[in-house]
Protein backbone atom coordinates (compact mmCIF):
# COMPACT_ATOMS: atom_id res chain seq x y z
CA UNK A 1 0.00 0.00 0.00
CA UNK A 2 1.30 3.60 -0.50
CA UNK A 3 1.28 6.08 1.31
CA UNK A 4 -0.59 9.00 -0.60
CA UNK A 5 -1.16 12.64 1.24
CA UNK A 6 -3.92 11.97 3.20
CA UNK A 7 -7.66 11.46 2.15
CA UNK A 8 -9.84 13.49 4.09
CA UNK A 9 -12.51 10.86 5.39
CA UNK A 10 -16.13 12.32 5.90
CA UNK A 11 -17.84 10.52 9.02
CA UNK A 12 -21.89 11.31 9.77
CA UNK A 13 -23.38 8.95 12.73
CA UNK A 14 -26.40 7.55 12.14
CA UNK A 15 -29.70 9.80 12.46
CA UNK A 16 -30.74 10.10 16.39
CA UNK A 17 -26.58 9.34 17.31
CA UNK A 18 -24.16 12.04 18.63
CA UNK A 19 -21.28 9.51 17.48
CA UNK A 20 -20.60 6.61 15.24
CA UNK A 21 -19.99 2.84 16.51
CA UNK A 22 -18.56 -0.16 13.89
CA UNK A 23 -18.27 -3.37 14.68
CA UNK A 24 -15.80 -5.29 11.84
CA UNK A 25 -14.96 -9.20 11.91
CA UNK A 26 -14.62 -11.61 9.80
CA UNK A 27 -17.92 -11.11 7.72
CA UNK A 28 -18.15 -7.51 7.89
CA UNK A 29 -14.40 -6.22 7.34
CA UNK A 30 -12.65 -2.86 7.55
CA UNK A 31 -11.35 -1.89 4.24
CA UNK A 32 -10.15 1.42 5.07
CA UNK A 33 -6.73 1.20 5.65
CA UNK A 34 -5.45 4.50 3.26
CA UNK A 35 -3.75 7.06 4.72
CA UNK A 36 -6.23 9.21 6.09
CA UNK A 37 -7.57 12.08 8.54
CA UNK A 38 -10.42 13.36 9.85
CA UNK A 39 -12.09 16.09 12.47
CA UNK A 40 -13.38 13.20 14.09
CA UNK A 41 -11.80 11.87 17.08
CA UNK A 42 -11.07 8.23 16.50
CA UNK A 43 -10.98 5.36 19.38
CA UNK A 44 -9.72 1.88 18.08
CA UNK A 45 -10.01 -1.63 19.46
CA UNK A 46 -8.57 -4.36 18.06
CA UNK A 47 -9.46 -7.66 19.34
CA UNK A 48 -6.57 -10.10 18.93
CA UNK A 49 -4.30 -10.23 16.23
CA UNK A 50 -0.66 -8.82 15.24
CA UNK A 51 0.02 -5.53 12.79
CA UNK A 52 1.44 -2.16 12.24
CA UNK A 53 0.15 1.08 13.44
CA UNK A 54 1.07 4.37 11.49
CA UNK A 55 -0.04 7.61 13.48
CA UNK A 56 1.54 11.19 12.51
CA UNK A 57 5.07 10.14 12.54
CA UNK A 58 5.30 7.45 14.65
CA UNK A 59 5.62 3.63 13.73
CA UNK A 60 5.34 0.63 15.77
CA UNK A 61 4.43 -2.99 15.58
CA UNK A 62 1.42 -4.33 17.85
CA UNK A 63 0.63 -7.73 18.82
CA UNK A 64 -1.90 -9.13 20.71
CA UNK A 65 -4.22 -6.34 19.60
CA UNK A 66 -4.60 -2.82 20.43
CA UNK A 67 -6.40 0.07 21.86
CA UNK A 68 -5.92 3.16 20.23
CA UNK A 69 -7.07 7.19 20.63
CA UNK A 70 -6.64 9.19 17.46
CA UNK A 71 -7.37 12.82 17.85
CA UNK A 72 -8.89 15.13 15.56
CA UNK A 73 -7.01 15.85 12.28
CA UNK A 74 -4.32 13.35 12.82
CA UNK A 75 -3.25 11.30 9.90
CA UNK A 76 -3.06 7.64 10.25
CA UNK A 77 -3.32 4.36 8.32
CA UNK A 78 -5.98 1.76 9.19
CA UNK A 79 -4.49 -0.41 11.78
CA UNK A 80 -6.35 -4.10 10.37
CA UNK A 81 -6.22 -5.98 7.07
CA UNK A 82 -6.56 -9.65 5.87
CA UNK A 83 -3.36 -10.42 7.36
CA UNK A 84 -3.51 -9.16 11.01
CA UNK A 85 -5.45 -12.18 11.71
CA UNK A 86 -7.45 -10.35 14.44
CA UNK A 87 -10.99 -11.41 16.02
CA UNK A 88 -12.82 -8.03 15.79
CA UNK A 89 -12.27 -4.64 15.73
CA UNK A 90 -14.62 -1.72 17.48
CA UNK A 91 -13.96 1.97 15.95
CA UNK A 92 -15.88 4.95 17.65
CA UNK A 93 -15.78 8.56 15.90
CA UNK A 94 -16.88 11.38 18.00
CA UNK A 95 -16.44 15.34 17.63
CA UNK A 96 -14.32 17.10 19.91
CA UNK A 97 -17.88 18.62 20.70
CA UNK A 98 -20.66 16.18 19.98
CA UNK A 99 -21.86 16.61 23.90
CA UNK A 100 -22.41 20.02 22.87
CA UNK A 101 -19.67 23.29 23.06
CA UNK A 102 -19.34 23.50 27.20
CA UNK A 103 -20.20 19.81 28.62
CA UNK A 104 -16.23 18.77 28.45
CA UNK A 105 -16.12 22.57 30.77
CA UNK A 106 -17.72 21.19 33.56
CA UNK A 107 -15.75 20.31 36.53
CA UNK A 108 -16.38 16.96 36.40
CA UNK A 109 -15.24 16.23 32.76
CA UNK A 110 -11.61 18.18 33.43
CA UNK A 111 -9.65 14.66 33.01
CA UNK A 112 -11.64 13.13 29.88
CA UNK A 113 -10.92 17.02 28.48
CA UNK A 114 -7.38 16.60 29.00
CA UNK A 115 -7.51 13.18 27.44
CA UNK A 116 -9.04 14.73 24.10
CA UNK A 117 -6.34 17.23 24.01
CA UNK A 118 -3.39 14.98 24.65
CA UNK A 119 -4.82 12.56 21.75
CA UNK A 120 -3.88 15.25 19.17
CA UNK A 121 -0.49 13.59 19.64
CA UNK A 122 -2.34 9.99 19.70
CA UNK A 123 -2.26 7.64 22.62
CA UNK A 124 -1.41 3.67 22.92
CA UNK A 125 -3.21 2.01 26.13
CA UNK A 126 -2.12 -1.27 27.61
CA UNK A 127 -2.19 -4.36 30.09
CA UNK A 128 -5.02 -4.41 32.05
CA UNK A 129 -6.86 -0.96 30.53
CA UNK A 130 -6.59 -2.55 26.68
CA UNK A 131 -8.24 -5.47 28.25
CA UNK A 132 -11.22 -3.85 30.12
CA UNK A 133 -11.48 -0.83 28.26
CA UNK A 134 -11.97 -3.35 24.62
CA UNK A 135 -14.88 -5.12 26.61
CA UNK A 136 -16.40 -2.73 27.29
CA UNK A 137 -16.20 -1.22 23.57
CA UNK A 138 -17.61 -4.39 21.95
CA UNK A 139 -20.55 -4.61 24.93
CA UNK A 140 -21.50 -1.37 23.51
CA UNK A 141 -22.80 -3.08 20.51
CA UNK A 142 -25.98 -4.57 22.22
CA UNK A 143 -26.71 -1.38 24.16
CA UNK A 144 -29.45 1.10 23.59
CA UNK A 145 -28.71 4.31 22.25
CA UNK A 146 -28.59 5.85 26.00
CA UNK A 147 -26.55 3.46 27.28
CA UNK A 148 -23.99 3.18 24.82
CA UNK A 149 -23.60 7.24 25.07
CA UNK A 150 -23.70 6.57 28.75
CA UNK A 151 -20.76 3.61 28.34
CA UNK A 152 -18.71 5.66 25.83
CA UNK A 153 -18.32 8.48 28.14
CA UNK A 154 -17.14 5.84 31.01
CA UNK A 155 -14.62 4.57 28.78
CA UNK A 156 -13.31 8.00 28.42
CA UNK A 157 -13.51 8.31 31.76
CA UNK A 158 -11.17 5.09 31.99
CA UNK A 159 -8.77 6.15 29.64
CA UNK A 160 -8.58 9.31 31.37
CA UNK A 161 -7.52 8.08 34.58
CA UNK A 162 -5.01 5.36 33.48
CA UNK A 163 -1.45 5.06 33.64
CA UNK A 164 -1.05 2.62 31.15
CA UNK A 165 -0.55 4.38 28.02
CA UNK A 166 2.48 5.84 25.96
CA UNK A 167 2.22 9.16 23.28
CA UNK A 168 2.81 8.27 20.29
CA UNK A 169 3.91 11.84 18.82
CA UNK A 170 6.19 14.36 19.95
CA UNK A 171 4.23 17.83 21.14
CA UNK A 172 3.35 19.81 18.33
CA UNK A 173 2.95 16.94 15.59
CA UNK A 174 -0.24 17.62 13.66
CA UNK A 175 -1.79 18.07 10.25
CA UNK A 176 -0.13 20.60 8.57
CA UNK A 177 -2.72 23.76 7.63
CA UNK A 178 0.07 24.79 4.92
CA UNK A 179 -1.41 22.68 1.96
CA UNK A 180 2.18 22.62 0.22
CA UNK A 181 3.78 21.36 3.60
CA UNK A 182 1.16 18.83 3.66
CA UNK A 183 1.95 17.87 0.46
CA UNK A 184 5.40 17.97 1.27
CA UNK A 185 5.51 15.88 3.83
CA UNK A 186 3.22 12.78 2.74
CA UNK A 187 5.54 12.26 -0.19
CA UNK A 188 8.40 11.68 1.72
CA UNK A 189 6.44 9.13 3.76
CA UNK A 190 4.78 7.76 0.47
CA UNK A 191 8.60 7.39 -0.46
CA UNK A 192 10.26 6.00 2.62
CA UNK A 193 6.99 3.08 2.59
CA UNK A 194 7.88 2.13 -1.09
CA UNK A 195 11.86 2.39 -0.77
CA UNK A 196 12.69 1.60 3.20
CA UNK A 197 14.43 -1.50 1.80
CA UNK A 198 17.13 0.55 -0.11
CA UNK A 199 19.36 3.10 0.73
CA UNK A 200 17.41 6.72 1.08
CA UNK A 201 19.87 8.96 -0.22
CA UNK A 202 19.38 12.96 1.30
CA UNK A 203 19.76 14.20 -2.20
CA UNK A 204 16.50 12.50 -3.36
CA UNK A 205 14.50 13.58 -0.52
CA UNK A 206 15.60 16.97 -1.28
CA UNK A 207 14.83 16.63 -4.79
CA UNK A 208 11.48 15.56 -4.08
CA UNK A 209 10.52 18.60 -1.70
CA UNK A 210 12.44 20.53 -3.29
CA UNK A 211 14.68 21.66 -0.70
CA UNK A 212 18.15 22.09 -0.30
CA UNK A 213 19.86 18.93 1.90
CA UNK A 214 19.79 21.09 4.90
CA UNK A 215 17.02 23.18 4.60
CA UNK A 216 15.63 19.56 4.03
CA UNK A 217 16.98 18.42 7.33
CA UNK A 218 15.88 21.28 9.27
CA UNK A 219 11.88 20.79 8.00
CA UNK A 220 11.89 17.02 8.61
CA UNK A 221 13.11 17.55 12.16
CA UNK A 222 10.70 20.56 12.65
CA UNK A 223 7.59 18.60 11.14
CA UNK A 224 8.32 15.10 12.79
CA UNK A 225 10.53 16.36 15.80
CA UNK A 226 12.87 13.13 14.62
CA UNK A 227 15.86 13.29 11.90
CA UNK A 228 15.11 11.52 8.55
CA UNK A 229 17.71 8.72 9.39
CA UNK A 230 16.09 8.11 12.81
CA UNK A 231 12.44 7.72 10.83
CA UNK A 232 13.79 5.32 8.27
CA UNK A 233 15.44 3.34 10.66
CA UNK A 234 11.55 2.98 13.22
CA UNK A 235 10.14 1.57 10.03
CA UNK A 236 12.72 -0.39 9.03
CA UNK A 237 12.45 -2.11 12.25
CA UNK A 238 8.68 -2.27 12.90
CA UNK A 239 8.87 -4.32 9.38
CA UNK A 240 11.66 -6.51 10.81
CA UNK A 241 9.26 -6.85 14.38
CA UNK A 242 6.42 -8.27 11.61
CA UNK A 243 9.07 -10.31 10.14
CA UNK A 244 10.21 -11.97 12.85
CA UNK A 245 6.77 -12.50 14.56
CA UNK A 246 4.90 -13.79 11.42
CA UNK A 247 7.48 -15.06 8.81
CA UNK A 248 9.71 -18.31 8.88
CA UNK A 249 13.06 -16.70 8.34
CA UNK A 250 16.74 -16.65 10.23
CA UNK A 251 17.43 -13.12 12.00
CA UNK A 252 20.33 -12.48 9.31
CA UNK A 253 17.41 -12.72 6.62
CA UNK A 254 14.72 -10.52 8.30
CA UNK A 255 18.06 -7.81 8.68
CA UNK A 256 18.71 -7.77 5.13
CA UNK A 257 14.84 -7.50 4.57
CA UNK A 258 14.04 -4.86 6.69
CA UNK A 259 16.60 -2.67 4.24
CA UNK A 260 19.58 -3.27 7.32
CA UNK A 261 23.13 -4.46 5.20
CA UNK A 262 25.21 -4.75 8.74
CA UNK A 263 24.10 -7.34 11.30
CA UNK A 264 25.70 -5.97 13.92
CA UNK A 265 23.83 -2.49 13.22
CA UNK A 266 20.82 -4.18 13.07
CA UNK A 267 21.18 -5.73 16.36
CA UNK A 268 22.10 -2.57 17.78
CA UNK A 269 19.09 -0.43 16.45
CA UNK A 270 16.58 -3.24 17.31
CA UNK A 271 17.43 -3.55 20.90
CA UNK A 272 17.29 0.52 21.35
CA UNK A 273 14.29 0.49 19.93
CA UNK A 274 12.22 -2.52 21.71
CA UNK A 275 14.47 -2.69 24.51
CA UNK A 276 15.44 -6.79 23.65
CA UNK A 277 17.62 -8.09 20.80
CA UNK A 278 15.48 -9.97 17.62
CA UNK A 279 16.42 -13.18 19.19
CA UNK A 280 14.62 -12.09 22.72
CA UNK A 281 12.23 -10.06 20.99
CA UNK A 282 10.90 -13.85 19.00
CA UNK A 283 11.06 -16.02 21.97
CA UNK A 284 8.65 -13.56 24.14
CA UNK A 285 6.36 -13.35 21.19
CA UNK A 286 6.52 -17.64 21.70
CA UNK A 287 6.64 -17.77 17.50
CA UNK A 288 8.67 -21.13 16.70
CA UNK A 289 10.13 -19.90 13.69
CA UNK A 290 13.02 -21.90 12.30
Amino acid sequence: MLLHKPTFESITPDFGNSFTYQRFDEHHINDNSLWHYHPEIELVYVNGGTGRRQVGSNLSYYTWGTLILVGSNLPHCGFTDELTGNKSETVIHMKADYLGDTFFNLPEMASIKRLLQVAQRGIVFSGETKKRVGAMMEEMEDQSDFNRLITQITVLNELATTKEFRILNADGFSLLSDVKDNNRINEVFNYVKTHFKEEIPLEEMANITNLTIPSFCRYFKKITHKTFTQFVNEYRLVHASRLLAEQPMSITQVCYESGFNNFSHFNKKFKAFTGQNPSEYRKELKTVLE
